[in-house]
């Protein structure tokens, strides 16, 4: 700003004084005396042109319309979305049954419609779009959320995330109710958030839930290190980095994004009729 100020005072003064500059007699102005100081005075009117314009466009975007910068965020975020929907789009048409093989699915698991959910069973943001997707489920039975367990938060999301892929090579229905006592049910305590045996802590209750789902525990702990969880855990960080995946929740519903903690009526949109 300062050598913009600077740099508007000098081209004034060279569009004031810029003709004493031109060596000649001012009563015998030659072609060449006439064309050198008409030069440094468009020479000086081009630069006050662009220091004013540098000067007054920040003020304008900034104080007397604010509302054009906001738009241009949106376009700019409206653009990189529609990209991205893009990606998402070619992707998701060649390879959905790849996504869905050894991922939990709630609903109607033959349903023409689907959502996959990257989520995470610490994320309170994820436990509110599960109720949103609950909701849905409920009124529809064209629709199966594909759950990609994304897991962020260490071992508090890295066991729950092992033992929902674990629970559908027992039983797909016994393994959505698990995943849905997970997205329901506190498994930790808030104080147990630093104590060194979280791990330990998350996989006991975690257990319960699995008991009570009606599945085999003993079995469970040991397919949550079969290769088929390693498999599924790495599809989804992959696809993470894939489609730009920074956080949880994340949808794709049909073949559109959507980042975040969306609400039930922008899902029932999404889907169409």
């Amino acid at each position: 700003m300062t050598w913009t100020i600077l740099i508007l005072l000098l081209a004034i003064a060279l569009f004031l004084f810029g003709g004493m500059l031109v060596k000649g007699d001012p009563k015998k102005q030659t072609m060449g005396f006439f064309i050198c100081k008409k030069s440094i005075k468009l020479l000086s009117i081009i630069i006050i042109a662009a220091c004013v314009t540098r000067l007054y466009v920040p003020y304008y975007l900034t104080s007397v319309n604010p509302g054009i910068l906001q738009e241009m965020a949106t376009n700019m975020q409206e653009q990189q979305q529609a990209e991205k929907n893009k990606a998402v789009r070619a992707y998701v048409r060649s390879n959905a049954a790849k996504m869905i093989a050894d991922a939990p699915v709630l609903g109607n698991r033959d349903a023409t419609k689907t959502i996959f959910v990257w989520t995470d069973f610490s994320c309170p943001y994820c436990r509110r779009v599960h109720g949103e997707l609950d909701r849905v489920l409920k009124e529809r039975d064209d629709v199966r959320v594909v759950i990609k367990n994304f897991s962020i938060h260490g071992p508090l999301s890295d066991g729950p995330a092992r033992a929902a892929i674990a629970a559908k090579m027992q039983d797909a229905d016994k393994a959505a109710a698990f995943v849905d006592m997970m997205m329901t049910r506190e498994y930790y305590k808030p104080e147990d958030r630093n104590s060194e045996k979280i791990a330990d802590i998350v996989e006991g209750n975690i257990m319960k839930f699995a008991k009570e789902a009606g599945l085999d525990t003993e079995k469970l702990k040991t397919d949550m290190k079969n290769e088929v969880v390693s498999r599924e855990m790495a599809n989804v960080r992959e696809l993470a980095q894939r489609f730009e995946i920074n956080g949880t929740p994340f949808l794709v519903i049909g073949e559109k994004a959507f980042p975040g903690a969306i609400p039930y009526d922008q899902i029932m949109n999404a889907l169409g009729k």
